[in-house]
């Protein structure tokens, strides 16, 4: 969000058990961002991709705006997502607390998702999953982790 007020996205259950409807919208809202920046999209780009002005999409981002299920479907199709996937922390029902704006870390991670995702040899996958594992072990963080 812009301007000085940066609120927190808490998923906290209502009486009947479930997220508040402004909760799980502004969720939405940061799941298209996140998928967004992970595939290198600008926020003009995903405009043009679902067919609305750059401000609208801007809107839809920040949670100003509400998304209607048809732009919604568009929008996933447009980032290449199923519609479960800006809900899936929801449906899971585990609370995350997630902030509007992304931390640097989250960014790298993201950007590290997308440069990966985009390396066609498989064998230069495996060598930088390899260099991550060794990282991780040399900083002592632990047991390696491995993914078949």
């Amino acid at each position: 969000m812009t301007g000085s007020v940066r609120a927190q996205i808490e998923l906290s259950p209502s009486s009947g058990g479930r997220a508040r409807a402004v909760d799980v919208d502004r969720y939405v809202s940061l799941r298209i961002r996140q998928r967004r920046i992970m595939l290198g999209l600008t926020q003009q780009q995903l405009a043009e991709l679902i067919g609305v002005t750059y401000q609208q999409a801007h809107k839809y981002e920040t949670g100003i705006n509400r998304i209607s299920a048809g732009r919604l479907y568009q929008i996933a199709q447009a980032l290449g997502v199923d519609i479960a996937y800006f809900y899936d922390e929801v449906v899971q029902q585990e609370g995350p607390t997630a902030k509007s704006e992304l931390l640097p870390q989250q960014r790298m991670l993201l950007e590290l998702a997308r440069n990966f995702a985009a390396i066609s040899n498989r064998k230069h996958q495996e060598a930088l999953c390899g260099l991550a594992r060794a990282l991780v072990n040399n900083d002592g963080a632990g047991a390696e982790r491995s993914v078949s």
